[in-house]
């Protein structure tokens, strides 16, 4: 694979920082929350050209986030939790990538440990939400990871980036994807960093073998996993660790917005 470029040199990866709201917050609580978030990054003068920074609300809030984005020309990204793996028909509370296209939706999850542990979402499922998501002109956020009986039975790495291959499967001529690794047995107390940059590399390998090495160089891989301010700049610090998937801590806002401003409280 070509050379992986490094954070800090021409043609960077921007850091990601995402948070995933999961099933918390009605509309009119996304509001008062992306207000707020926007001016505390807006008062620490937040440089998003140096750090994205999106949020991923519940699909009932997305219309108001929209919105309120829109109006107030936000600089924050959003996107949708998940996505329907068929373009329309009988399918009671599923929601196709034509609609999340409509509400302007940048970025989709895809394949969140929750998704595949309490929907059973099979790699096969995973792989056409991918497609869909990408005809629709919107960014896939691919989400793999591996439970503590995974890593004894198959050691790190195997299983995420089997996972990556079948979400990719049919992606070919994909230029603009995003992975994040997101260990299920680190819920609660993490990953290291050390941990997260190896199977950071490996599923550049992955990306490069499938989509060609400029393109993996190109992409964002994030780790996820009891993600703070306390602990972000370690992860940043990895070569290939460009951001974070957060979760619990995406719900408060002076945390999440110290996550986001990693780069002022420690040097990367």
């Amino acid at each position: 694979m070509a050379g992986t470029v490094s954070k800090g040199d021409a043609g960077e990866r921007t850091p990601f920082i995402a948070g995933n709201w999961k099933m918390n917050l009605d509309h009119l609580q996304a509001i008062a929350f992306v207000q707020k978030l926007a001016w505390t990054l807006q008062d620490a003068r937040h440089d998003y050209s140096q750090t994205e920074v999106a949020v991923f609300p519940p699909f009932t809030d997305l219309r108001s986030v929209q919105t309120l984005i829109s109006a107030d020309k936000l600089e924050l990204g959003y996107g949708a939790q998940d996505v329907s793996a068929h373009v329309s028909g009988a399918y009671t509370g599923e929601v196709s990538a034509q609609f999340l296209k409509a509400l302007e939706v940048q970025y989709v999850l895809i394949g969140h440990s929750e998704r595949r542990q309490y929907h059973h979402e099979t790699d096969e499922i995973l792989s056409e939400k991918v497609a869909l998501t990408l005809a629709n002109g919107m960014v896939p956020v691919i989400c793999v990871g591996e439970t503590a009986e995974d890593l004894d039975l198959y050691g790190p790495s195997a299983v995420p980036v089997s996972q990556l291959h079948a979400a990719l499967a049919l992606a070919g001529g994909a230029t603009n994807i995003v992975v994040a690794y997101e260990p299920v047995w680190a819920i609660g107390s993490g990953a290291t960093p050390e941990q997260a940059e190896q199977v950071a590399e490996q599923l550049r390998f992955v990306l490069a073998e499938v989509l060609g090495g400029e393109v993996a160089d190109a992409t964002r891989i994030l780790y996820g996993g009891s993600v703070k301010s306390t602990n972000i700049a370690g992860f940043l610090r990895q070569p290939n660790v460009d951001g974070a998937l957060v979760g619990g801590a995406s719900l408060e806002i002076t945390e999440f917005a110290s996550i986001a401003q990693f780069r002022k409280h420690v040097g990367t």
